[in-house]
């Protein structure tokens, strides 16, 4: 009977869909794991080989998992919203939607061809209005919030306005904007309801601000720093230029420290929890007020060198800063715009990354210096940034090597307030072996000591305090785009209201175009039914906007991160139409008992689900306030690229070994047209692009060859696999088998198609255990010892490997166990039925069918983990080297019990020995049981 892989999978993946059989409960007497994947962006490209790695590595555990007992909890969704499908309308004019739908259909298809055991029953898509109803009911309640220091969670902004009521804002302490003034509750009385509203607005959890954005104009929406690559956008290679925009954000920051302080507690990659730890950047030092010469206002800096105050011989602004502006003074007017603009076309991350380059402009201005009372000029500079701190620093030369290179290189004093310490060459910072010199009342001190009284004198002065900063800043959540989730935000006099929940979803306005308007609005700005009456509660049309009860609603829309940022707890009650998830499943799942995803999500999905997270669960929305205990950052499998060269300035190409030649440039070609031995169908290149259909291909011993290197793997190096390929002509539990089998998990590993032939034959030998060409051989008969131990050493291994998720030595036990059981001839029912459970997690569609074959009715899923009996490990018997002074000449194989003296008996009458001694009676008989024989004659 033959291993026909491809009915064999049609027909399971078939029993799987119509029995539900991974269907998880929310109620079961059985103990409960829930194992999440970071839910893919459907692409119009589909999947290729590299993307199920990690469904592969946590299918395999759930699997696992439900033969321990659990109650298991392996979902699937699709992180739909995002600016792909939107950049595809703009081009064709097809709705966002028409494009998500289609690339979900094929994503679907793609994983139901793998086996994964999701429990599609709750499925989620964050651009379905059944589920961002709820992400803007989330939106609304972090609104309706503010954060408490002093109780350190966040509280219903009814209690904030109730403690204004009775003794004004004077004794509240909150996280809040810096511009906020003191008031009475008398004043608080008196006020407008707009002016209430505006105060209400710095204290929200969720507020309007203008801010310092990256605007992409030919996107038409703001990008996050890493949508950025070298100044242009990631998608597209377009300008970007840093602008101010009102926008929504979240103050993220009132949770900076519970962030940080969370990470202790959760089993996550190290690389991961120090990105977040150094994203975070928690740093103690302290505020410096510097006064400004003619002008009211002041400078504001955090250092963490407070002891180095007497060594500032300038300040540096962030160009974008609006003080600039104020205290430019004319002669400066010009050289100082133009570095403004400048800057403004360079993103904060190269700023960040650019170390070599030194730039700036003067003021004209001068700062006081709070002790000696000195004029310090005040500069501006690109390496300064506004959304970092305050947007200024207090330049010491000669203890930040920054600092050093611009004073040098603008020939501004650095004065040296390091004892003994030569700065001429290069500043010196190493605070711990630090004494202070030239600065009047801590001259003499060390680092701590000066530090320490420096804060007491500014504090007693009124320029200054100790403090904790964080280099996290408040994170924007608006985006200039159509296809995201709508706010439930509607505007009355210019102050944002909430919708109230009862009428939510607020859904997408249909749109003539996906573009911003031609007055620069958003593209909802298009939409010309998206008004909210306040009186019949529902979206009507413009045109009403001038009556009483109708008012504008919202033209930006929510970022990508979203609705990733609580989809996790949506899956544990995914079709629940009237919470976001009940109570009674949130305290059965909890949390997350493995989550399984990129570490290029560390600062962005991983940080903000942390903050949501937090918030949800100071609202007593949710039970626990960390949502994953475990996380396991998967490598990449990367491409093998294919190149061919072509001859600069010429349509011809040479051949690999003939490149070295000719000045040739290197051009990717699809790696679908080149064979295993590395050459090029050069009909099929020429067919692939107008421009190659004339070439001329010179060849070596009559072949065109491919250069090959090792890239990660993408649609643009035309070195993807698609595992539909792989499936069709190999099968499924090959792909599974083989993308575990080719390294670690955490590893990235390079694609070889090469090598899955050998796990191909790996499972036709398994099926041959069990089938001939006649039909199933498997016996009832008592196995014997050999098979036993090689099942039992393999059910040890397996259970060891998958519990330490090492994937690839387990593929690898069982190909030893396999080609011992076949030299053993083993057919034995007792060794080969648990042996298709410890495969199944890995060859699901396989194990079902010889599962099935032997005679059960139920789904293997369904079965116990085999038991490891350590009995079976315990050798019984020893086999002996028997040596004549020194030299091995017999073996004999002897039970591991016998005494030495039994062993002596045994051993002296076994025929051999007496050949060896040929009558005469040895000297001495040295035997040490389990190990040597050695007769000495």
């Amino acid at each position: 009977m033959k291993y026909n892989f491809n009915e064999i999978e049609a027909k399971w993946q078939k029993y799987w869909r119509e029995n539900k059989t991974f269907k998880a409960e929310n109620n079961s007497d059985k103990p409960k794991y829930y194992v999440l994947d970071m839910f893919p962006y459907p692409s119009g490209a589909g999947l290729h080989v590299g993307h199920p790695l990690g469904y592969i590595a946590s299918d395999i555990y759930s699997r696992f998992k439900r033969h321990q007992g659990f109650n298991v909890l392996h979902p699937m969704g699709y992180d739909s919203f995002g600016l792909p499908a939107e950049q595809y309308a703009i081009q064709t004019g097809q709705h966002p939607a028409i494009t998500t739908e289609a690339n979900i259909t094929r994503y679907r298809e793609q994983l139901d061809k793998i086996g994964f055991s999701f429990d599609w029953s709750r499925e989620v898509r964050t651009s379905n209005p059944d589920y961002y109803k709820w992400t803007q009911w989330i939106f609304i309640q972090l609104f309706n919030s503010w954060y408490n220091v002093d109780a350190d969670r966040a509280e219903d902004i009814a209690r904030l306005i109730s403690a204004f009521e009775v003794a004004g804002n004077a004794q509240v302490n909150a996280v809040c904007d810096d511009d906020v003034a003191v008031f009475t509750a008398a004043e608080w009385n008196e006020y407008t309801w707009e002016e209430k509203q505006s105060i209400l607005l710095k204290y929200r959890l969720t507020y309007l601000a203008e801010t310092e954005v990256n605007w992409c104009p030919a996107l038409g929406t703001v990008l996050a720093n890493d949508e950025i690559v070298n100044g242009v956008s990631e998608r597209g290679g377009h300008p970007v230029v840093r602008k101010k925009m009102m926008q929504w954000s979240m103050r993220i920051t009132a949770y900076a420290q519970r962030l940080l302080d969370g990470l202790d507690r959760l089993d996550w990659p190290q690389p991961l929890k120090e990105s977040q730890t150094n994203w975070i950047g928690r740093s103690k030092g302290a505020s410096v007020k510097f006064k400004i010469d003619g002008h009211d206002e002041f400078i504001e800096v955090f250092t963490t060198r407070p002891d180095t105050i007497f060594g500032v011989t300038f300040m540096t602004l962030a160009p974008e800063l609006e003080l600039v502006k104020a205290i430019t003074t004319a002669e400066q007017k010009e050289a100082v715009e133009s570095y403004v603009e400048a800057t403004a076309k360079r993103s904060e991350r190269d700023r960040m990354a650019d170390v070599k380059t030194i730039s700036g402009a003067f003021t004209g201005a001068y700062a006081i210096h709070p002790f000696t009372e000195e004029k310090i000029p005040i500069w501006i500079g690109d390496y300064v940034l506004a959304s970092y701190g305050t947007g200024a620093v207090m330049a010491v030369p000669c203890g930040d090597q920054r600092d050093h290179d611009f004073a040098n290189h603008f020939n501004i004093p650095i004065k040296n307030i390091f004892e003994g310490v030569d700065i001429t060459e290069e500043a010196f910072a190493d605070k711990d072996n630090t004494k202070i010199a030239n600065s009047e009342f801590i001259t003499g001190l060390g680092f701590k000591e000066a530090t320490q009284l420096v804060i007491e004198r500014l504090e007693a002065m009124g320029q200054g305090e100790g403090k904790i900063n964080y280099r996290l800043r408040d994170a924007v959540f608006s985006r200039q785009r159509y296809w995201g989730e709508p706010f439930p935000v509607y505007y009355k006099n210019g102050i944002p209201q909430m919708i109230e929940a009862e009428h939510l979803p607020i859904r997408l306005p249909e749109v003539e175009k996906y573009l911003p308007t031609e007055t620069g609005e958003p593209p909802l700005g298009n939409a010309n039914v998206w008004a909210w009456d306040t009186d019949k509660n529902e979206v009507v049309s413009n045109d009403l906007i001038d009556n009483e009860t109708v008012f504008p609603l919202e033209l930006n829309t929510m970022p990508g991160w979203a609705g990733s940022s609580w989809y996790f707890n949506r899956y544990m009650d995914a079709t629940n139409e009237n919470e976001f998830a009940s109570q009674e499943a949130l305290n059965y799942w909890k949390d997350v008992d493995l989550y399984i995803g990129g570490s290029e999500h560390a600062t962005g999905h991983l940080l903000y689900s942390r903050f949501w997270q937090k918030f949800l669960f100071d609202r007593e929305l949710l039970p626990v306030d960390e949502y994953a205990k475990k996380l396991i950052n998967q490598g990449m499998i990367l491409g093998t690229s294919a190149f061919v060269y072509r001859v600069e300035g010429e349509n011809k190409f040479v051949s690999k070994g003939l490149k070295n030649n000719y000045k040739v440039q290197a051009i990717h070609a699809d790696v679908s047209f080149v064979n295993a031995s590395d050459e090029l169908d050069v009909e099929a290149f020429k067919n692939w692009r107008p421009e190659f259909k004339d070439a001329e291909f010179v060849y070596e011993e009559d072949k065109y060859l491919v250069g090959r290197e090792v890239e990660k793997m993408s649609k643009s190096k035309y070195n993807v696999v698609n595992p539909d390929d792989i499936c069709e002509e190999y099968g499924a539990d090959t792909l599974r088998l083989y993308e575990m089998f080719l390294g670690p998990l955490e590893q990235a590993k390079p694609w070889n198609t090469a090598g899955i032939t050998g796990v191909a034959g790996f499972l036709k030998k398994l099926w041959r255990l069990y089938f001939d060409d006649n039909g199933l051989v498997v016996t009832d008969n008592e196995p014997s010892k050999e098979s036993l131990k090689t099942l039992h050493k393999t059910i040890k291994k397996a259970t060891e490997d998958v519990a330490n998720f090492s994937f690839n030595t387990s593929v690898s036990g069982f190909m030893i166990a396999v080609n011992e059981l076949t030299a053993h001839k083993c057919h034995e029912r007792a060794i080969l039925e648990p042996l298709a459970i410890l495969i199944s997690p890995y060859a699901p569609h396989i194990a079902e069918e010889l599962w099935a074959s032997l005679g059960h009715a139920e789904s293997i899923s369904t079965a116990k983990w085999p038991e490891f009996d350590e009995k079976h490990l315990v050798e019984s018997s020893k086999e002996y080297p028997v040596s004549f002074n020194g030299k091995m000449r017999f073996k004999k194989e002897l039970p591991l019990d016998l005494t030495k003296e039994e062993i002596e008996k045994v051993i002296m009458a076994d025929e051999r020995t007496q050949k060896q001694l040929n009558g005469r009676t040895p000297k001495k008989v040295i035997v040490v049981p389990g190990k040597i024989i050695n007769i000495v004659g």
